[in-house]
Order: C-alpha cells, then sequence, then structure tokens
C-alpha cells in the first residue's frame, strides 16, 4: 500500500467513523421502534440538534413546541422548529436567549404533557442559563479559563453545572411533572450521560463544594468572577442535587464509530487493531502513545485529548496531536499516514477538522517553518497548513468526540 492509497484510506475510514453516528437515522430509528406522544414538546440542543429534530419531527404529530440549538455551522430553516444559531464554544447572547425559551416551555409543560429531549456535544456551551446571581459574562470568563486549562471535559462540565439552571439535571427538574424522554448522542468517553452536553436530564457531576475543589485544582478560583466564588462558597441546594427521573437513552457513541471504522477496514486486508483505553488527557501523552505503535496494519483511536494553552496561536485538540504524532514519526522509515479529526468536522475555533500527516509532513514543513516554535506557540493550526496537512471536512452535522487512523 503506498502513500496515496493509505491517505485515501485513513479517508474512507473516517468518514465510515461519522456516518455511523449519523443523527437524523439514529433519532429515526430510535422514534421508529418506540413512537412519541402527539403534541409532544421537542427541544434539541448540540451540534447535531438541526438534524435529530428534523427527524423527529417526522414522528411528532402537532408538536406543542420544537427549540432547536444550534451552532452557526449547522443552523438552518427547519419547518415547524424555531432555530438558534448560538455561539461554541464560548456562550452567546443568543444562547442566552435560547436558553430562557427552552426554560419558559419546560416550566409550562404540566402533568400529563411529553417533552422529548435532544442531545449532543456541543451543548454545554450552546444553551447557556446562569445560575441564580450570575451573568452570562461571568459564565463566559469561566467557560474560557477551563477551556484553557487543560481540565477534562467531565471536570469542565460538573462546574458548567453548578453554574447553570439547565445543566446537571436542570431540565429535568424544570420539566416535571411531564414526562421526559431524552435521546443522547455521546461526544464524552465513557458516555457517562451526566458529562454529555453537562447532563441536562441526568444527576448532576458533583456539588458546589466539588466544583470549588476542581477550580482550586487548577488554580482558577481567585481568578473567576466575584459573583461565581459567592455562589460556589453558599451552601448547596437540596432541590438541585434531586433529578427526577428521565428516560435517557444512548443513540449514538465514539465507541460504536471505532466499531463501524473496524468493519470497514476489515475490507481493506490489512490487520485491523482497535486500541483501548481511549487517547484521552494531554495531548503530549496521547501523541507518544500513538508513536509507539509498531504493528504494520490499521490502528484505530477514540477518544478526546486536552491541551493547556500556553500561547496564542490557532488550533485545536485534533491539529495539534497530529502535529506531535508526525515529530515524534519524523525519523520512521518507510510510507505512513495517521489522520486525527473531530467528527463535527470543527476543531477548536477553526474551519479544520484536524490533520492528516504521512512519512514527508515534516520535510514539508521544516522548508517553511519551525515546528517546534509552532507548538510551544498552540499554532497547529498554521504548521499543518504550510505542509498542506490539515483535514477539511466542513461540519458534519454529529458529534461523538475525536476519532484517530494510524496506518503503517
Amino acid at each position: 500500500m503506498d502513500r496515496d492509497d493509505m491517505q485515501s484510506a485513513a479517508m474512507r475510514l473516517f468518514q465510515a467513523g461519522v456516518a455511523a453516528a449519523d443523527p437524523f437515522e439514529a433519532v429515526n430509528s430510535a422514534l421508529s421502534a418506540k413512537p412519541p406522544a402527539p403534541g409532544t414538546r421537542i427541544v434539541a440542543v448540540g451540534k447535531a440538534a438541526m438534524r435529530m429534530a428534523e427527524a423527529a419531527l417526522l414522528h411528532v404529530s402537532n408538536p406543542a413546541a420544537c427549540f432547536v440549538v444550534t451552532n452557526p455551522e449547522n443552523a438552518g430553516e427547519l419547518s415547524g422548529a424555531q432555530v438558534f444559531a448560538a455561539s461554541h464554544p464560548i456562550p452567546d447572547a443568543i444562547g442566552l436567549s435560547a436558553g430562557k425559551a427552552v426554560l419558559k416551555m419546560l416550566n409550562e409543560a404540566s402533568n400529563g404533557d411529553h417533552v422529548l429531549a435532544l442531545i449532543s456535544g456541543g451543548g454545554s456551551a450552546l444553551l447557556p442559563a446562569p445560575a441564580e446571581g450570575l451573568t452570562l459574562d461571568d459564565k463566559i470568563a469561566v467557560n474560557r479559563l477551563l477551556l484553557a486549562s487543560g481540565a477534562e471535559i467531565t471536570e469542565i462540565n460538573l462546574i458548567r453545572q453548578v453554574l447553570s439552571r439547565l445543566k446537571g439535571g436542570g431540565m429535568a427538574r424544570a420539566a416535571a411533572p411531564a414526562q421526559l424522554r431524552a435521546l443522547i448522542l455521546s461526544d464524552v468517553v465513557g458516555d457517562d450521560l451526566s458529562a454529555i452536553a453537562s447532563g441536562p436530564t441526568a444527576p448532576p457531576l458533583g456539588t458546589r463544594l466539588d466544583a470549588r475543589a476542581m477550580l482550586n485544582r487548577y488554580n482558577l478560583l481567585d481568578k473567576t468572577p466575584s459573583a461565581v466564588r459567592v455562589l460556589l462558597e453558599a451552601p448547596s441546594d437540596p432541590r438541585a442535587e434531586t433529578t427526577p427521573s428521565a428516560d435517557n437513552a444512548l443513540i449514538g457513541s465514539n465507541t460504536q464509530s471505532i466499531f463501524a471504522m473496524a468493519q470497514a477496514a476489515r475490507e481493506i486486508g490489512l490487520p485491523v487493531h482497535m486500541h483501548s483505553p481511549p487517547l484521552t488527557g494531554d495531548v503530549e501523552d496521547a501523541a507518544r502513545r500513538v508513536a509507539g505503535t509498531t504493528d504494520k496494519g490499521i490502528h484505530l483511536f477514540g477518544g478526546e485529548t486536552t491541551v493547556q494553552l500556553t500561547g496564542d496561536g490557532k488550533g485545536g485538540r485534533n491539529q495539534e496531536l497530529a502535529l506531535r504524532v508526525a515529530l515524534h514519526f519524523e525519523r520512521k522509515r518507510g510510507p505512513w499516514v495517521y489522520l486525527q479529526g473531530g467528527t463535527d468536522g470543527r476543531d477548536g475555533p477553526t474551519d479544520a477538522a484536524g490533520g492528516l500527516v504521512n512519512d514527508q509532513t515534516m520535510t514539508a514543513l521544516r522548508a517553511k517553518a519551525n515546528p517546534e516554535a509552532l507548538l510551544l506557540n498552540n499554532d497547529a493550526y498554521t504548521a499543518l497548513k504550510a505542509a498542506q496537512a490539515l483535514l477539511m471536512t466542513g461540519g458534519t452535522g454529529t458529534n461523538v468526540a475525536d476519532l484517530g487512523i494510524l496506518i503503517l
């Protein structure tokens, strides 16, 4: 298999993984098996919200309401729905308006009513509903600190929950006593329902005390707005830690996408290796793990790494991981290809999904720039662009974390 064939194969496998998380088909299948009640209220939030809502509207007759909250790249017109094109990963005023509308709709639901929540990754930032005493600016400030801290997504979501009226079971509490059903597309490694989109229909990950301790662990507590510190120092509200039961169902995940890639990879005729545990934690540790792979064949990775920002460059965790793997493999003999991408098609605040590097990437890059210096500035986008190694897919309309494909 030559380099071009390897790159084509890696792209096909990545596309197979994304296709396995198709939100329309997942919702359509779930609602065909268990049809929703007429007049159900629908709220779809996350990067896959449009396609999930589109499928749901085919099954719900005379919906009482339908709110869709997604990022601008995936937003569009949808008959029968009110669509909010909110900001991600930093919340904005449109998301705040959506949060108010969703809360009002849920609070108006009564006993005998039905609510269908369609939840996918990205929902944490897209649907801000600040806790009492907090403003959107407070939430934005904390969000920026957390995203630059290197904290794991579950740690970040624990703190987000404590500062929100909708996260950490808040949607379930607002909807009670109506019957709440949630179809969930997971972008979280391990598929903890309390962590996906900060768990609006699941019990919270922790308390105010836990959030305070976590912020202290990353030396962030003193940097947060004063209103946030006041809230976290107040006793926890027992009602916020009691979540009414919801009918939660997982309909897509990173693991399912890896299995789909493995099935497609077996048709290529090379040995297939599915790596476990997922790639999580510091991006450099993950790169070393990938680069330590020696067996010939196709190697499949899932997960979601973290990057601690030390510079002001442009990039995302997938681009940085791809660049670091290329650095580790710089002196490796023979053709190899590594694709690392976000299944949503957007890596960090860029138009790239990740990186597609090979045994020629570093030669091409060093002819134009210093890769080590770019990494120190968290500028993986500039580095990969110089080497023509950016993975560009456009928005995919889904989100089940990240996928990696190494072919040796």
